[in-house]
């Protein structure tokens, strides 16, 4: 039994957006049983772009019944039928927001008729409703109207039953909870049910091959499932979710590894959906110099191309706190480290002497050592991670099947890579906790 359901909205988001029409065709798998057909008072405005599409403007829906005076009809349509659709996922969003608004819990089976066809029918070049049915000469009126697009979603969904004689497909789309009910419908099942449970980094790309989203995962496919199987109905989701044609992955030999990668990428592609360390991160630098008197004093700057920097840092404020710990252990005025002095101070002779000594400590604070980490590749092979830190600054990772014998070594055996600050402290963070083992130079 079947319900082949298409709604009409006020826009692209299930918590943000309502509904403005719905319409329902029981199905017992030969012929239409029964109709519902109704437009809903979505309580909001109707933009004028959905008007233009739609053709349902503020006057058609100003005495329609709201979504919660039909939730119980509706819900009562629905129950216990596998509820079909073209891009299924876009109308159960909805259904499943409004009638949770109405304390019903709506969760059948699902269909996306996109993928029907694309199981039945490989290779065509477009699978829109309205490319789908002209391709396979199945009419189509009262387009992006509901009534209009479930009747063809109707005729499309006959003309793929007849195709399916044994209804071997539609058995294995329509069983348990299987990873046709729940992906994107551009995204192969296949992709999912090859994914390894392994630490990795994974990539959601465009139709136009674009990355427009990059995680990190202790478990690859527990966490990409977990993209597509919670019901969270923001704009931001669903708009992400209706992007994915493919995803990538690379795998990682250890969680941390993971996260290194994941930022990594996240600052090399800039992917759209991506939120978390996105912000711009000028790259300031800590530089010695004289002033006329001959005295040494500090500056934090903007990163200089033609002089070398003691240390770099994300932020000046990082900058002047290093600098402000180290002196007030020297007993420094950090007035005095930066050159601020005021005509009636009385410096002291041995600034200079002291101010090397604060250069010299930073050696203390800015060391060199590398992070080696065991861990597995995907077949369980060990494998080491190496995460190399060149005075406190993250230089580059690598993995290999030995440990590094020595220093040498590891510059050999690990890939460069942009510096950050989410990366630094993370690599700080797992060497307090005891991480791995540490070598240094010498």
């Amino acid at each position: 039994m079947f319900a082949i359901v298409d709604i009409e909205t006020t826009g692209g988001s299930a918590a943000q957006s309502a509904i403005t029409e719905v319409a329902v065709l029981l199905h017992n798998g030969k012929e239409v049983e029964d109709r519902f057909s109704t437009l809903i008072n979505p309580e909001s405005i109707i933009p004028h772009y959905i008007t233009a599409l739609t053709g349902i403007d503020n006057a058609m829906v100003r005495n329609a019944p709201t979504f919660a005076e039909i939730a119980p009809t509706l819900f009562q349509l629905l129950q216990d039928r596998i509820f079909i659709a073209h891009n299924v996922n876009f109308d159960h969003s909805f259904l499943h927001y409004q009638f949770k608004q109405a304390d019903l819990l709506f969760q059948p089976r699902k269909l996306c008729t996109v993928r029907y066809a694309k199981k039945l029918v490989p290779g065509l070049a477009s699978y829109s409703l309205g490319n789908l049915c002209r391709s396979l000469g199945i009419p189509i009126e009262d387009r992006h109207r509901a009534a209009g697009d479930a009747t063809a979603t109707t005729l499309l969904f006959e003309h793929l039953l007849a195709i399916d004689e044994d209804k071997k497909v539609l058995q294995e789309m329509t069983k348990g909870r299987n990873p046709h009910s729940y992906l994107p419908m551009h995204v192969p099942a296949e992709v999912i049910e090859n994914l390894p449970y392994s630490p990795g980094v994974y990539y959601f790309r465009d139709k136009k091959g674009k990355v427009v989203y990059v995680g990190k995962a202790v478990n690859l496919k527990f966490r990409v499932k977990s993209h597509f199987t919670n019901n969270a109905a923001g704009r931001r989701r669903q708009e992400m979710l209706r992007n994915i044609h493919s995803i990538e992955y690379t795998t990682c030999a250890t969680e941390l590894m993971a996260i290194v990668l994941e930022s990594i990428e996240i600052k090399r592609l800039w992917p759209l959906y991506n939120r978390s360390q996105k912000r711009y991160e000028a790259t300031y630098g800590l530089y010695s110099m004289q002033d006329r008197a001959g005295r040494i004093r500090l500056l934090v700057d903007k990163k200089k191309k033609v002089m070398p920097a003691l240390h770099t840092f994300s932020n000046p404020e990082e900058g002047y706190k290093l600098v402000s710990s180290l002196a007030a252990s020297l007993e420094l005025n950090t007035e005095w480290v930066f050159g601020r002095y005021h005509p009636e101070e009385v410096l002291p002779d041995d600034l200079n002497e002291r101010m090397q000594q604060l250069i010299n400590g930073l050696t203390g604070y800015l060391p060199d050592f590398a992070l080696v980490e065991r861990g597995e590749d995907v077949v369980g092979n060990t494998r080491y991670v190496i995460y190399q830190v060149v005075k406190g600054t993250f230089k580059g990772m690598g993995c290999t099947e030995q440990p590094p014998e020595n220093w040498e070594a590891v510059n050999g055996l690990v890939t460069a890579y942009p510096e950050n600050e989410f990366i630094r402290n993370t690599i700080f963070s797992a060497l307090a906790k005891g991480g791995g083992m540490v070598m240094e130079p010498g």
